[in-house]
């Protein structure tokens, strides 16, 4: 593909950058600074979220009591009266929408001060209304909403039929400040503009060849549409706007990346690889094979490999990075492999050195000649641990470093790194990222792992900038896990539970029993508040909202420290060893918990989220998870991945008090999808469907708070792919974007501060 590109015009000052200050009044300006508005810019940049139909009245029945609502209403009458008992006067109106009704109040010291309302509120009238839906004798109402009334301010009739007949935009409002004013901001910021004024990030040629508008009309037709084709017009521009300046974003980081230069580590014949390989007690499945080849290319390359590799649960991307970090090992690097959580690294360590055997007992007696060291960096170490592994990385004697944010410190050198694996769970910033990958002599090569699958849209948009490997197959010879609901209402239902623990139990297996929290005296957690373990684990999901629309209170959240000792006093699961794994633990305590808990020697291990990610006992067949509904559905997909890895089938008992055999709420869908697929790429799209893909550019990883305005990754990724062609092209013609400066400033604004961090993060 070739773009077109003109001369450098600097242009005119951008007038979107202008301070609302300078063109609306103080009061106004306050409130929408409160709506994170400052700028003529952000304030064009808050599109309606609907358009009312001219004419169509808003379905009453939906309103919710303590919801911000605005609606679309006839006025059917109308009443003042004197309040005798309390003294002053009070206007009621009823609106309907033709079946239904909603009742409007408003109360004066006399009927005086009623400031016109009963002018205006004239039955037979339509108008829009916001307020906060409460409830008076068994009936909705609004208490002094603020409200406008259709057509009665427009003093031209000729206007007023015009206005008459086009959509009404309706805008994310606020108490502060209503959709309707909004509106009056926009139009008097908008209605002076020329098009001159408004600076287009999307390149005049480009805009031409897909017959796009230009930004100005755009505006002009999301804010002040004559009708829906011009809303679809001007929404479909602004769409494809938003997906291009973050593909461009994107392939400047792909083209920046391909420029530097890394030390190639091709594989070496007859080596620690070779070796490791030769000492398999398994097959690798066929994606191992062939991500594994992927791999070997890009670390013999001399630039750095960037590369996301996402996995089903228990697929196989641990063996898949140890190739790697094998691969660079005899190239004569080292490879540092950074965990979120002490609980992991420890858990990286010893699979590592599982698998490895001999060959990771370089230098010691018994050690294979061709073989290296896997130290282990945490900040619990104790400090003879601590310095003869910082001497092992310095020196080069430990080809693979494994540790959490430790690996960070000034004191961590390495002698030649040469790879960097990122286990993405929780995902670590760029600063983070950079600081690691500092300590290497040239740019190191760059493995991101990640155990959620990620539908195809979220990484095109989040990390584009890194190609994607995928692995979809689980290695032979496991049984998989059955998951069940279970009310934990009913005392048959979990009687049975703790009973079928016991039988796993007997059968010479382990259980895992989840709860949200680890002290039931915790007020946060008690008060449904999301928290973190002590070492960075989850303790509850993000979707802590029910998502329904209700606002019922939740039971107390099942804690770590009161379950076990329930659990310790159960008939069923009478000499059961009984055990405890939490973030406050320290990392000693932790490491001996998990090894008494793969020997055996405990049964029964209650644990926090912290056993997420990472955790392999092949004994280990059975979960329970506690208060299920409060976890999202990867989450509860990675819990139930610790359990079923080895022959033996596993179990995961989903316990809830919030799903009922009929409700339809997001909870509900959750638990009863978990229990129909193990598919984590099916789980990832209904993930994606029930919590939107919340902030794709920022922290928030759920809800509607989502820094991309209209594109939605969930149903735009046609538009995606295309905009990422393009963008493509754009950077390879202008790497530096010279030719396209209101492009540059538009990357400069949306990605800026946190937004380009996350888009970093890995």
């Amino acid at each position: 593909m070739t773009v077109e590109l003109g001369d450098v015009v600097e242009g005119p000052l951008d007038r979107l950058t202008e301070p609302l200050s300078r063109v609306l009044g103080t009061r106004t300006v306050g409130a929408l600074n409160k709506l994170g508005l400052h700028t003529t810019g952000d304030l064009l940049r808050h599109y309606p979220r609907r358009y009312s139909e001219p004419g169509k009245l808003t379905d009453l029945s939906s309103l919710e009591i303590g919801e911000h609502v605005t609606v679309m209403a006839e006025v059917r009458q109308v009443t003042v009266r004197e309040m005798r008992t309390r003294g002053g006067a009070m206007l009621q109106a009823v609106l309907t929408d033709g079946t239904r009704t909603l009742n409007l109040t408003f109360f004066a010291k006399h009927k005086g001060a009623l400031h016109g309302h009963e002018n205006k509120l004239r039955a037979g009238r339509v108008g829009l209304f916001t307020g906060v839906v409460g409830a008076y004798q068994g009936s909705r109402q609004l208490t002094h909403p603020d409200y406008t009334i259709v057509g009665v301010d427009v003093e031209d009739e000729a206007e007023a039929l015009v206005e008459a007949g086009r959509p009404i935009p309706i805008y994310p409002a606020s108490a502060a400040i209503a959709s309707w004013r909004i509106h009056t901001c926009v139009r008097t910021v908008l209605d002076p503009l020329r098009e001159v004024d408004v600076a287009d990030p999307i390149p005049e040629a480009l805009r031409t060849r897909l017959s796009l508008p230009t930004l100005h009309q755009a505006l002009l037709d999301v804010h002040e549409p004559f009708d829906d084709s011009q809303v679809r017009r001007g929404t479909n521009r602004l769409k494809y706007e938003e997906a291009f300046v973050l593909q461009v974003a994107l392939a400047r980081r792909r083209a920046e990346a391909a420029g530097q230069e890394a030390t190639a580590r091709p594989r070496l014949a007859g080596g620690l690889l070779d070796a490791f390989d030769a000492q398999l007690p398994f097959t690798l499945t066929n994606g191992q094979r062939e991500v594994g080849a992927e791999l070997a290319v890009e670390l013999a390359a001399p630039s750095p490999m960037q590369r996301l590799l996402q996995g089903e649960v228990g697929s196989g991307k641990t063996v898949v990075a140890l190739r790697a970090m094998l691969q660079v090992v005899d190239g004569g690097g080292q490879a540092a492999l950074m965990a979120p959580t002490e609980v992991l690294a420890a858990q990286h360590v010893r699979t590592l050195r599982a698998l490895l055997g001999t060959l990771a007992e370089g230098g010691f007696l018994g050690g294979d000649d061709r073989g290296t060291r896997v130290a282990l960096l945490t900040g619990s170490q104790n400090a003879a641990a601590r310095r003869e592994n910082l001497l092992d990385a310095a020196g080069g004697r430990a080809g693979i470093v494994v540790g959490t944010h430790a690996l960070l410190s000034e004191n961590v050198q390495f002698a030649d790194l040469g790879l960097v694996v990122v286990d993405e769970q929780h995902r670590f910033g760029v600063e983070q990222r950079d600081t690691l990958r500092a300590k290497a002599t040239r740019v190191p090569h760059l493995l991101v792992m990640t155990a959620t699958p990620i539908p195809r849209t979220i990484a095109m948009t989040v990390f584009g900038d890194l190609e994607t490997s995928t692995l979809t197959e689980v290695p032979a010879g496991r049984s998989g896990v059955t998951t069940h609901v279970v009310p934990a209402d009913n005392p048959a239902w979990m009687d049975r539970t703790w009973r079928r623990v016991r039988e796993e139990v007997d059968a010479f297996h382990r259980v895992f029993v989840v709860c949200p929290r680890i002290d039931p005296d915790d007020p946060a957690a008690a008060a449904g508040a999301a928290g973190v373990d002590d070492d960075g684990a989850d303790l509850l999901a993000l979707d802590l909202d029910p998502g329904d629309g209700t606002t019922a209170e939740r039971r107390p959240l099942r804690a770590v420290l009161e379950v076990v000792e329930e659990l310790r006093g159960l008939p069923a699961l009478a000499g059961v060893d009984i055990g405890v794994l939490h973030g406050r633990m320290s990392a000693d305590d932790k490491e001996r918990t998990m090894a008494q808990f793969a020997a055996g020697q405990i049964q029964v291990l209650v644990a926090t989220t912290v056993i997420e990610v990472g955790v392999d006992v092949a004994e280990a067949t059975g979960m329970v998870v506690l208060d299920a509904d409060r976890f999202g559905i990867s989450q509860l997909h990675q819990l139930r991945g610790r359990v079923g890895r080895g022959s033996a089938p596993g179990l995961c008992l989903l316990v809830t008090g919030a799903v009922d055999s009929g409700s339809s709420s997001p909870s509900a869908t959750r638990l009863r999808t978990l229990e129909e697929t193990t598919d984590g790429f099916v789980l990832a799209a209904v993930d994606l469907e029930l919590r939107r893909e919340g902030d794709v550019l920022g922290a928030a990883q759920s809800g509607g708070l989502s820094s991309l305005r209209l594109l939605r990754v969930t149903r735009d990724a046609d538009l995606i792919a295309r905009a990422r062609t393009e963008a493509t092209a754009v950077v390879d013609a202008d790497p530096t974007l010279e030719h396209s400066p209101a492009l540059r400033a538009a990357i400069e604004q949306q990605l800026a501060g946190e937004r380009e961090e996350f888009l970093d993060r890995s």
